[in-house]
């Protein structure tokens, strides 16, 4: 396993120093992927390992996930800033000037804020699952039995947090992601304030999005939102696809065809 140090994180100022675990996989270009909310255990990038002999994958787990240094407080609402901020600091402790930055959910979020602060560390940004308004009526309830009833996942999906965040952990870390997106909903102006203090169309790295027709995430007109806010970055829906195409039975190979494009 391998890990860096950082004197201290935005995205966990609980704990001094703050250790980062991550994966290092290839020896290609080097691209890094954001896990989204829930950890990298329950949407692995396993299905793209035949990419290995084109990308270096870096896959830290965030402060407060998998095998980094724990958070126990409560989630600041500004999470995806402060893991942006974070990223950055792990891409300088391993000395990596640029990359490709592939996020997946919230990840995408903090990929996206990655490259509206850095533009110069990012090669190309590939935004999958892509959040774009802060308030998500349609998944208020799925958020609300979450952070109430966190022990009340599928026995398969308790099974691979568990390996990803130990026994002891896992619920916590699905019961924090809950309760922000909750805040996060509750603290805003309107359904279509968004996550970007409207400042998204500001990004002008490469962007590609990959995003699953049959999301439950997302909102209705949400991804149009996005192609007006950025009208000269590559779509591309997989029909087949939900919140998680690249893992997905049905969209993950369609999935490795946009990466090979890169």
């Amino acid at each position: 396993m391998s890990f860096v140090e950082l004197p201290s994180s935005p995205h966990a100022d609980d704990a001094q120093p703050v250790k980062i675990h991550y994966r290092d996989l290839g020896s290609g270009l080097p691209l890094v992927f954001l896990h989204g909310g829930w950890g990298y255990g329950v949407y692995p990038i396993d299905q793209q390992i035949d990419l290995i002999s084109q990308f270096r994958f870096i896959i830290p787990d965030r402060s407060g996930y998998g095998r980094s240094s724990p958070s126990s407080k409560p989630m600041p609402v500004d999470f995806h800033r402060r893991a942006a901020e974070e990223t950055l600091l792990v891409l300088d402790a391993l000395r990596i000037e640029r990359a490709f930055i592939w996020g997946h959910s919230d990840g995408a979020v903090i990929a996206a804020k990655i490259g509206m602060m850095a533009p110069e560390r990012c090669g190309h940004l590939v935004l999958e699952a892509f959040h774009f308004y802060r308030t998500k009526p349609s998944s208020r309830s799925f958020f609300q039995g979450f952070a109430d009833h966190p022990r009340e996942v599928s026995e398969k999906l308790q099974t691979l947090l568990i390996a990803d965040h130990g026994a002891d952990r896992w619920a916590k870390v699905v019961q924090r992601n809950c309760q922000v997106w909750l805040q996060l909903a509750a603290e805003s102006k309107g359904d279509e304030e968004d996550l970007y203090a409207g400042k998204l169309s500001t990004l002008k790295v490469p962007v590609t999005f990959m995003h699953g027709r049959q999301d439950p995430r997302t909102e209705p007109g949400e991804m149009k939102k996005v192609q007006e806010s950025l009208p000269n970055a590559r779509m591309r829906f997989i029909e087949n696809g939900r919140h998680s195409p690249h893992s997905g039975s049905a969209s993950w190979s369609e999935c490795n065809q946009i990466l090979r494009k890169l």
